[in-house]
């Protein structure tokens, strides 16, 4: 045994391994960052795309508006900001889901690939998520007060995200059920 070891060690020189290691961690790495690198780029150009589709609309429909493009995570978040912009978000959000799928379809016919962008127009959207994270927090106080499930009322994917990720925080358990257009958030007591 001690034979083959000195074989070995005569064979291959343990600096050469130490280095050839860190080589592929650095490629491993380079790899990382240019994955990364490009993610963000393909977002932006999603920003872009959508930025360039919604100005159009707002000219067509002769409607002011400035428009931000920004990445939060894995996803691009296009907002319209102005005076006059009810008539985009509709009631309950319903022409803004619509214009948003809309949008999606654009970059998606433009890129290839399906886009998570999010829109939001006039600031509904960031309120939208206030007024939610806070029922979801009041609705996980009541379900633990009174130890019954509760079920709401019938939502969008993004409302129920939010819903679910407040009664999470709060350390309850929730579920959608349902389905489309009626699907709804059922929070359940500990246990």
């Amino acid at each position: 045994m001690v034979g083959q070891e000195q074989e070995l060690s005569s064979v291959i020189d343990s600096d050469d391994l130490v280095e050839e290691a860190d080589d592929d961690l650095d490629d491993v790495v380079d790899d990382e960052e240019d994955d990364d690198e490009e993610d963000l780029s393909s977002l932006e150009e999603e920003g872009e795309i959508a930025a360039d589709y919604i100005e159009g609309l707002l000219d067509i429909a002769d409607l002011d508006g400035d428009i931000d493009m920004d990445v939060e995570g894995d996803r691009a978040i296009v907002s319209v900001v102005g005076a006059t912009l009810d008539e985009l978000v509709g009631e309950d959000g319903e022409v803004l889901e619509a214009l948003q799928e809309l949008t999606r379809l654009a970059v998606h016919r433009k890129t290839g690939s399906r886009a998570r962008l999010m829109l939001d127009v006039g600031g509904f959207r960031a309120k939208r998520r206030a007024d939610l994270t806070e029922l979801g927090r009041s609705v996980a106080a009541e379900v633990s007060r009174s130890g019954e499930p509760k079920k709401l009322r019938a939502m969008s994917p993004f409302e129920r995200k939010i819903i679910h990720d407040a009664v999470a925080l709060a350390g309850l358990r929730s579920e959608s059920e349902g389905e489309e257009p009626n699907r709804r958030v059922v929070v359940f007591p500990v246990g």
